[in-house]
This record gives C-alpha cells, sequence and structure tokens, in this order.
C-alpha cells in the first residue's frame, strides 16, 4: 500500500526502551489511518479508570497517510490521550511540519507510555532513538526549547514537539507546540509534563510511497481546482480564520462569560483590521490556502508584539470574555500562551470566568493577589496568563480548568462555569447557531467546535443543503453529518478548516487516498461516510467505558434557560431536550442514556465478538 510507512514506534519511558511494529492490514481498512488509527490504538491500549496524569496513560503523535505527500492541506498531527481535563477520550491537532516530518523519518505513529526518572526528550532521526537529557531544559519556553534542541543536534531542520512551563506544572489545559502551532486543547501537554517529556524531536529524509502516481497528481489538481472554484478561497486564503465580524454580526460572538453575542466595538477587531497588522504570511507543509499570518502591533500599549496568528478563536478568547477590543492585547496574550504552553481558547475563557466571579463576590483581591479584575479592563491579563502557567496565586485555581475551580469555590460557582464535559466552551454562542451547539454538546472530547463545525449556518454553505440557524427541526442529522465528514477526512489528517468551509467533501477525498494508497475499499465515497461513523461510536464507546453518557450530554444553564438579550440572537436559547433527542436518534444510539445500540455497534463492526 502507499501513503503508510507501515511502522508504529512504542516507546517506554520507564524502562527508556522502544519497538517498532507494522500497522494490521485489518486496521487500515477498516479505520483508514489518522485519527482512526489514533482512536483505535488508544481504545486497544487502554483500561477503563486509568489516571490521565498516571504513567500508565498513553500520549500518540500520528501523522495521516496523505501527510508528507503533495496532497493539499494533510500537514496535521494528532496526540491522542486520556485527558487531564475531561477525564475521557481526547484528540488534539496541530498544523506545520511535524507531521511531514514524522513520515520522512518513517512513522505513522509513535505511541508514548511509562515515565522517565528525570527529564527527557526523544531524538527520533529514521531508525535511531535516543533518550537524551532535557534536566537543562525544564522551565523554557517552547521557543527557547526549539531553539537550544536544534542547537545541540547541530541540525536546523529538525521538526520539534514541545511543552512549555503549563505542562510542565500539569496545567489540566496545557498544550503540544511545533514551530508556534499548537495541538492546544485538552491538556495533552499536562501528560507529556507528567512523564517528565520535555519533547520529541525528529529528522527524517525518506519519502512517502504513492500506489498511483500519475492519478495521485490528477487527483490534488482536482482537489486545488476545487479550492479555487470555491467563493471563501480568497478571503480565507488572505485572513485565515480572523472572522470575528462574522459571529458578531450572527449575534453569537460571547462575551462576558457567554451572557450576551455582541462585543461592543467589535469592528476594532474584524479581519480587515488585523490585515493592517500583517507581517508576512505563512503556512502548513503543502497549503495552497496559506492561511497563516504574522501579526504585529504597531501602536498602543502592546507596541512591538507579535504573533503567528491570531486565529479566530485567540482573537475571541481575549476580549468577549473581559469585554475589549483591543488588537494588541490579542497578539500579546497569544504568543505568551505558545511560549509558556497554553490552550488560548480554556485560558481566555478561565479568565472571563474570573472576571464574572469577581463581580459577583464570589472572589476578591484577596484571591487574585491583588488584581482588580474589572470589564473593559485588559491590565490584568497577562500576569494571570503567567499565574496559570506557573500555578501561582488566582492561576492555582483557574489551572484545574473552570469545572474543577467552579467546584473548589463552591457558593453556587458552578452556574458560570461555562463548559461541557469539562471542556470549555470556544467561541460561538450556541443559541445562535443549533447545529454548531448541538456538535458542541455531543463532540466525543467536549465542547470542540472544529469537531463537526456547522459551515451550514456560520457561513451559509448550502451542502447539504441550505438551513436556517435557529431552526431546531432537521439540525440532529445536521450534526451527525458534519461530525462523521469531520471524522473521515481527519483520516488524512486533513485540516478542518477549509473542511467547515465545504471546501472539500468526500469525492475530493476518495481520489486522493485511493490514489495514494491503492485500497479498493477507499474508491467508494459512501465507504468514507461509514468509516467516520465507525470513528466517531468507538470514540463514544471509549468515554461510556469511562462512564460517561447522557448525564454528561449538558449545555450551561445560561445556555438553556436565559434567552440572548440582545443582538440578532436575541431571544433565543438552545433547545437542549429535543435536540439531543433527534441527536441519539439519527445516531441510532438509546434514547434514555446517550449509548450506542447493539444493532448500530454490529452494523458498524464494533461489537465484541
Amino acid at each position: 500500500m502507499g501513503g503508510y510507512m507501515n511502522r508504529i514506534l512504542r516507546v517506554n519511558l520507564s524502562t527508556r526502551e522502544y519497538s517498532v511494529e507494522p500497522i494490521a492490514e485489518a486496521l487500515i481498512k477498516n479505520f483508514i489511518g489518522g485519527r482512526g488509527l489514533g482512536a483505535k490504538m488508544l481504545y486497544d491500549d487502554l483500561s477503563a479508570g486509568v489516571d490521565p496524569l498516571s504513567p500508565e496513560n498513553e500520549i500518540i503523535f500520528v501523522a495521516g497517510p496523505l501527510a508528507g505527500t503533495a496532497a493539499q492541506s494533510f500537514g496535521r498531527w494528532s496526540i491522542f490521550f486520556k485527558s487531564p481535563l475531561t477525564g475521557g477520550y481526547f484528540q488534539s491537532t496541530g498544523g506545520g511540519f511535524f507531521a511531514s516530518e514524522m513520515k520522512f523519518a518513517g512513522y505513522d505513529a509513535i505511541v508514548v507510555t511509562g515515565k522517565a526518572d528525570k527529564p527527557v526528550y526523544l531524538w527520533i532521526n529514521e531508525e535511531k532513538v535516543e533518550f537524551r537529557d532535557a534536566s537543562y531544559l525544564w522551565g523554557f519556553t517552547n521557543e527557547e526549547t526549539h531553539v537550544l534542541i536544534r542547537e545541540e543536534l547541530n541540525d536546523p531542520f529538525v521538526r520539534i514537539a514541545s511543552i512549555g512551563p503549563a505542562g510542565e506544572n500539569l496545567v489540566r489545559f496545557a498544550g503540544v507546540f511545533s514551530d508556534r502551532h499548537a495541538a492546544g486543547r485538552g491538556g495533552g501537554g499536562a501528560v507529556m509534563g507528567s512523564k517528565n517529556l520535555k519533547a520529541i524531536a525528529i529528522r527524517g529524509r525518506k519519502t512517502v510511497p504513492i500506489a498511483m502516481p500519475e492519478a495521485f497528481q490528477e487527483a490534488i489538481k482536482f482537489e486545488i481546482a476545487t479550492y479555487r472554484a470555491h467563493p471563501a478561497f480568497e478571503s480565507f486564503s488572505r485572513t485565515g480564520t480572523q472572522i470575528a465580524e462574522f459571529t458578531n454580526l450572527l449575534g453569537m460572538f460571547p462575551t462576558r462569560n457567554f451572557r450576551e453575542g455582541v462585543l461592543p466595538n467589535w469592528e476594532a477587531i474584524q479581519g480587515s483590521e488585523f490585515d493592517k497588522l500583517r507581517v508576512r504570511k505563512t503556512g502548513c507543509h503543502n497549503c495552497v490556502i496559506h492561511c497563516v499570518n504574522i501579526s504585529k502591533a504597531y501602536h498602543g500599549p502592546f507596541k512591538g508584539a507579535w504573533s503567528e496568528g491570531p486565529e479566530y478563536e485567540t482573537i475571541w478568547a481575549f476580549t468577549g470574555p473581559i469585554v475589549v477590543s483591543e488588537p494588541g492585547l490579542t497578539i500579546a496574550a497569544d504568543r505568551l500562551c505558545d511560549e509558556l504552553g497554553l490552550d488560548t481558547i480554556s485560558t481566555g475563557q478561565a479568565i472571563g470566568f474570573a472576571y464574572e466571579l469577581f463581580e459577583k463576590g464570589l472572589i476578591t483581591t484577596q484571591d487574585t493577589g491583588g488584581l482588580e479584575l474589572r470589564y473593559g479592563d485588559f491590565k490584568p491579563v497577562l500576569q494571570l496568563i503567567r499565574q496559570i502557567a506557573y500555578k501561582e496565586q488566582l492561576g492555582a485555581l483557574l489551572s484545574e480548568g473552570v469545572r474543577e475551580a467552579a467546584r473548589r469555590i463552591g457558593r453556587g460557582a458552578e452556574h458560570y462555569a461555562i463548559h461541557v464535559k469539562g471542556l470549555e466552551l470556544p467561541a460561538y454562542d450556541p443559541r445562535g447557531a443549533k447545529a454548531h451547539g448541538l456538535n458542541l454538546l455531543t463532540a466525543n472530547i467536549g465542547a470542540d467546535h472544529n469537531y463537526g463545525y456547522s459551515g451550514q449556518e456560520i457561513f451559509g454553505a448550502p451542502i447539504p443543503k441550505e438551513v436556517d440557524r435557529f431552526e431546531v427541526q432537521g439540525k440532529g442529522e445536521l450534526a451527525k453529518f458534519n461530525q462523521d465528514m469531520v471524522a473521515f477526512l481527519e483520516t488524512g489528517i486533513m485540516c478542518t478548516f477549509p473542511a467547515s468551509m465545504m471546501m472539500v467533501n468526500e469525492e475530493v477525498y476518495s481520489k486522493l487516498i485511493y490514489a495514494a494508497t491503492g485500497v479498493e475499499e477507499f474508491k467508494d465515497p459512501a465507504y468514507m461516510w461509514i468509516v467516520g461513523e465507525r470513528i466517531y461510536n468507538l470514540e463514544r464507546m471509549f468515554n461510556v467505558r469511562e462512564g460517561f453518557g447522557k448525564k454528561d450530554d449538558v449545555m450551561p444553564q445560561r445556555i438553556v434557560t436565559e434567552p440572548m438579550p440582545d443582538g440578532p440572537s436575541k431571544g433565543q436559547v438552545f433547545e437542549q431536550d429535543e435536540l439531543l433527542r433527534q441527536y441519539y436518534a439519527a445516531r441510532g444510539w438509546d434514547l434514555e442514556t446517550g449509548i450506542p445500540t447493539l444493532e448500530k455497534l454490529r452494523e458498524l463492526g464494533l461489537a465484541q465478538r
């Protein structure tokens, strides 16, 4: 088969041993690779009840079968682990060049378990695997770590995935970073920190095999033509995901800890304003969209600050939750989170949560170290980010995530903790787009927008049909459609940004994956949908094994009971019960428990025999 290097590297940090094994042909045919491969390995390897921060937990790095090839938008790597933030299954995905380098080194996946007796980093140079001392790197930022490792290895082309101080300190939403690209959500950085694993450095010179080279080149031409013909291509290429104007005009830009849906003076953070701050453009391996921006603040209190991005979620995270429309703050906060190793979404939402608690009198300056947390005042933000990364003062509490922080505070703080399954909500108020919200409610990893992005409601994409974003009927089927589509595209692993805008579909993907691998089953676009649904149900069963079910598919009460007070989504609530009923019915899951039925598992080939 083409596309695969047919090698999985397994590393035990406790014993400092490693082994290489092939990928079973049945695993490839049933799950294709990428997300399917990672989910299946994690499901098979872990027993129920494993402590996420114990040596028994795994962190699995996976590159898809199309990584390292000329196929567009497949330069993504995913990490799979049991989350210290949610206690359930987790997948987090980053971009850049790390995935391609994994393939060039000859690996489809790297599985890490155990715990080193002192800080180490892995140096993987094709067949050569070394456990190198990282004691001197402990405490350094991500950028410093990358510079020092490349100097030590005397190779500027080494690709590195590392953690910052937040991961070392076991912040439950610490991420893993590679050249300023983050697999940020869910606490993968804390899992690495718990293993005393500072980084993985990798270098390779191999070529990814292609089963049918001529057909593959034709498929790539078809993919690029599909991209360029899409009406969103030019704007997406120019601004990336800087779309604050879209969600404000829809009245679903979460403001004041999800109390409101429009940010005052939102025009100051729209895409055209960030255009003025662009230094240059960059992108991930082999992607003509080239959507990444390097931004710099030229004026104001954050003059001189720069970052790669910021993307939409980060723009929101340091504006909406605290009611500030200062682009310079977002740029500075983005850079600081990247260096310290924090997920910007959970960090920004945790800070917004603290602002509301301060307003309500549930915390005071005694808790914050003297900081006054007042809406509209951005001065405490950078200090709070450092407090979280180093678990100091209020940051020690916020570093646990809003669910656990609220539990410890008590006195009704739980009402202000905006999360699903322990994962803080991203930059979309569910009241303004019902299928989009339904995805946040039911995504296997918690409230993640990319798991089943409703481009139909946000951008008006007419696939499979045009919809009314406020309409409730039919949204169960639509959420399932979006989630299954993302699941099969991430077997590649394809970037979900062009997928969310419906720039690709199963026909495009089937052409690429079939030509690359030569696997006959992949030739049929309908097969992609079966694989997507199979992966989604397997992930659900991981969580069921951990005790998750309908009781965990719960929106914050604010979203369900408090109508949006103003703006274009005024009066809307999230109709949780009806939407969830539709969704379970569309999935073929038990309506009372939210658990996949035996009939559904048999249909998908997942029932134990």
